[in-house]
């Protein structure tokens, strides 16, 4: 009997510990010679999922079971998946984000595959192009795959999904990460299950359909729960799952952070770095630089990161939706688990595209930015009005006097450079009324000066004079 442990370098809560616990006894990971399977790992955002995932992996890597490992997550998770990696893993690896086009994806993957057995090799790759690589990726053969927010492919029809089934057919140990597994009908499951463990649910959604659901509705095309069988069901999806809520885990700090890097496109990453010289070599000479020259041309920059630019005139360009894709992830996420978000930003483009991307969705939000005179009126829709789901806050005009308690995450879409409004905006939902734990998510665009700024608000630093500090020092403090 091999002794199993947590490979990681920090201290976890108790609810992450037994959630490893599971996963082993499921997986059978103390009898190599017969382990396998799947585990369903249902703890909320916040609660730490993604350590659990890197322990698993190190776990099974270090008694010999796994060699390759392939994570399949959204688009503006996979940076977090390296984060997590340099943060917490504490065995040898390799980890490669896929990117570029499916060219350079496939060559990645064979180089790769191809290489010598030694750390653990970790390839991490988007839904959206999984499918279009199966055949690479079986030829990869991953010992264990993990599908970051599993409700991805719940609908078990889409290219996505099928593909997921069949890589999961593949491999030897799957986890299904997930804040949620039942959205809004109980049917949600199976795609998610088929991925996870076949055993479960079985591999036909006709039988399973017509096991568990009748077929009934207009035209009996919607399957109804067939509520006597509801013990039956519960048995088996509870067969491989563990279930933690934020409100469950007692051991939490109230305030929890993470921040999700995206890429900027490359054609945005090039006007950013023009911009970025360009607003250099505009400011005066060392000896007069104040800290009103160099917010002036940060602020453009700030913009840029956000997916837009404006000119003199008032014309707003968009560059880049690296951002706005990452949130459209995220409102997912929490609409699966049937929570409500706050999200704070700081630009007027990017309030008009948030809105959009909220209505595209059919989405109700309450919303505070500069011109609304019904301030408690929309706090009011948020915080009681159970259809409402986000609130969308402008940071200078929703940072004071509000309360927004009825979320307990809250995104940081873009920020200004003000401590003050940082940390008023930040205690709008971590209030005495709240009930549950605060998590906090920051978007930051890689290689700009989105991380200076937020560093400096971590570190209560004065942004400006830091900038200029490092101006008259000869460098470039626009860049990162």
């Amino acid at each position: 009997m091999a002794e199993v442990y947590m490979p990681i370098r920090a201290h976890p809560y108790e609810h992450q510990r037994r959630a490893f616990e599971f996963a082993c006894g499921i997986l059978g990971i103390e009898n190599p010679r017969t382990a396998g399977g799947g585990v369903a790992l249902l703890m909320q955002m916040g609660c730490g999922k993604s350590l659990v995932g890197v322990a698993i992996a190190g776990a099974l890597y270090q008694i010999g079971l796994v060699s390759k490992v392939l994570i399949v997550a959204p688009l503006s998770v996979l940076g977090v998946w390296q984060e997590e990696f340099e943060r917490f893993a504490d065995f040898p690896y390799e980890l490669t984000i896929l990117n570029g086009g499916s060219a350079k994806k496939r060559e990645t993957l064979r180089r790769v595959g191809q290489a010598e057995k030694g750390p653990l090799r970790i390839v991490v790759n988007n839904y959206e192009s999984t499918w279009r690589l199966e055949k690479e990726l079986l030829s990869f053969n991953a010992d264990l795959i993990i599908a970051d927010e599993g409700h991805k492919i719940k609908d078990g029809t889409t290219a996505q999904s099928k593909a997921m089934h069949h890589l999961g057919d593949h491999a030897r140990f799957k986890l299904l990460l997930t804040g949620t597994l039942i959205s809004n009908k109980e049917i949600d499951v199976y795609s998610q299950y088929r991925f996870c463990d076949s055993r479960v649910f079985g591999k036909s959604f006709i039988q399973f359909r017509n096991h568990f659901f009748e077929m009934g509705g207009y035209g009996g095309y919607t399957p109804i729960f067939r509520t006597y069988r509801q013990d039956e069901f519960l048995q088996k999806l509870h067969s491989i799952a563990f279930r933690v809520t934020k409100a469950e885990c007692l051991d939490l700090p109230e305030i929890t952070e993470e921040v999700r890097t995206v890429e900027l496109e490359p054609s945005a990453m090039k006007i950013y770095r023009e911009l970025e010289k360009q607003s250099f070599a505009e400011l005066p000479e060392e000896s007069t630089v104040s800290a009103t020259n160099v917010l002036t041309k940060l602020l453009r920059l700030s913009q840029a990161t956000g997916g837009f630019l404006t000119d003199d005139e008032g014309k707003k360009t968009r560059i880049s939706t690296a951002k706005i894709d990452a949130l459209s992830d995220i409102i997912d996420s929490v609409m699966e688990e049937d929570k409500k978000l706050v999200v704070m930003a700081r630009f007027v483009a990017e309030m008009d595209e948030i809105e959009k991307l909220l209505q595209k969705k059919h989405i109700d939000y309450a919303v505070i930015r500069g011109g609304v005179k019904n301030r408690q009126q929309e706090v009011d829709k948020f915080q009681n009005d159970t259809n409402c789901h986000v609130f969308l806050g402008q940071i200078a005009a929703a940072g004071l006097g509000l309360t927004l308690t009825a979320a307990s995450t809250m995104v940081f879409y873009s920020l200004d450079y003000s401590m003050s409004n940082h940390d008023q905006a930040k205690a709008r939902i971590h209030r005495v009324s709240q009930k549950e734990d605060c998590h906090y998510i920051y978007l930051q665009a890689k290689g700009t000066v989105d991380s200076k700024v937020l560093k400096s608000l971590r570190d209560k630093a004065d942004l400006a004079s830091l900038l200029v500090d490092e101006y008259r020092q000869g460098k470039n403090p626009f860049s990162e």
